[in-house]
């Protein structure tokens, strides 16, 4: 059986300790308003954005180089019909060294075409990991959300 898990991929210069650091450093590229801890095993932390979505996450695994996973505790999403369409589910991000490149694979497992919030959310993943979090591997800035709508899904929701 094939996992239908919305994934994206991408290859950076930078090496797996840099692009392990940028990860964990989820306020500088997904939101200024995240609280809590994201940067050690165990830690809890709250994402929220308006009155549209707002989840409960928590740090189960990291690996320095290798892997980050978070698992959703609780979810709120204003604009589907199953507000808590995340809760359960799991984020990982795999980090690899490819000769002297770095492969970070992201998965939200759990997000598959079936959910109601697939289309916004893969959109909104595919704008935080592969723009945001990318620009802040590659530039040292990422786009991280301070309150205001970043992807089209977002800018449409808020409209």
């Amino acid at each position: 059986m094939t996992d239908r898990s919305f994934t994206v991929t991408f290859i950076v210069d930078q090496t797996p300790d840099a692009v392990f650091k940028a990860v964990i450093n989820v306020r500088g590229w997904w939101s200024e308003a995240i609280e809590g801890a994201t940067d050690h095993a165990g830690g809890v932390f709250w994402y929220h954005f308006q009155d549209l979505h707002r989840c409960t996450m928590q740090v189960t695994e990291l690996t320095p180089g290798r892997k980050v996973v978070w698992r959703v505790l609780d979810n709120y999403f204003s604009f589907t019909k199953d507000s808590r369409e995340w809760t359960g589910t799991g984020i990982t991000f795999d980090i690899a060294a490819k000769g002297d490149k770095t492969e970070l694979r992201f998965t939200h497992h759990g997000l598959v075409p079936e959910e109601e919030c697939y289309a916004a959310c893969s959109d909104g993943w595919g704008t935080y990991i592969t723009k945001s979090l990318r620009d802040l591997i590659v530039t040292g800035k990422g786009n991280p959300n301070v309150g205001a709508a970043v992807t089209e899904t977002e800018r449409a929701l808020v409209g």
